[in-house]
């Protein structure tokens, strides 16, 4: 009782929930393009599990994510994982033009994709939670918490935006190239470079953008030409 009648603790506990909300976009688009193609109830599903774990794999990558940060190279190869990613789900993305609708995936594989996704873009954002925390496991994890439905409601948000809108999938693809580029230049064996030259974050994070696009609507055409032959 002592520590909910504490105005630090609600301080922090309303910092970790408006850092939640920022982070938690690019979470709920990568979700969204994973389940988009499945059948609504397992939509449903595939949302609910992906915003949970999301949220699990951030209490406890809070742990370990210092250390992990610091091991070379592991960085590129997240963020090399970010940008097949985006192709993949970009190259998904069906065009409805016969009145069908082309079901790409199994509800399994697109949890899958999810969770990879989740474990790679979660890594570097769990440092600014732990640093709101301060220390507090209970704030950690109650901040968290109360993320959840954050996540599921952009999620879900983001699934109707992207069947009226085909255009978002293209942005969602291109935002997960971005901040795989991101992830390649905050790799620790590039950390000097990167200071000396500040560029390198942002023509990195641009250049992951441009690459996830621009391979994954050329892989896209194939298929259609394939499919019309």
């Amino acid at each position: 009782m002592e520590l909910l009648q504490s105005p630090e603790f609600w301080i922090g506990l309303l910092k970790i929930i408006w850092i939640n909300i920022i982070l938690s976009g690019d979470n709920a688009v990568v979700i969204a393009l994973a389940a988009r193609s499945l059948p609504p109830q397992q939509q449903k599903k595939a949302i609910l599990f992906g915003s949970g774990a999301a949220v699990v794999l951030r209490i406890i990558l809070t742990v370990v994510a210092a250390k992990l940060l610091s091991l070379p190279y592991l960085q590129v190869v997240g963020g090399l994982l970010l940008l097949w990613i985006g192709i993949q789900l970009l190259s998904e993305e069906d065009g409805e033009d016969d009145g069908e609708v082309k079901e790409y995936g199994s509800l399994g594989a697109a949890i899958r994709t999810i969770l990879i996704a989740d474990l790679v873009m979660s890594l570097d954002n769990v440092i600014a939670v732990a640093a709101a925390a301060k220390g507090s496991t209970v704030l950690l994890i109650l901040g968290l918490a109360i993320s959840i439905p954050l996540v599921i409601f952009g999620a879900t948000l983001m699934v109707k935006l992207m069947e009226r809108f085909p255009i978002i999938v293209v942005l969602g693809a291109g935002l997960i190239g971005w901040v795989g580029g991101e992830t390649i230049a905050s790799d620790v064996v590039l950390s000097d470079f990167a200071h000396a030259n500040p560029w390198l974050h942002y023509v990195a994070a641009a250049a992951g953008a441009v690459f996830v696009v621009g391979v994954g609507k050329a892989l896209q055409a194939r298929a259609h030409k394939t499919q019309e032959a």
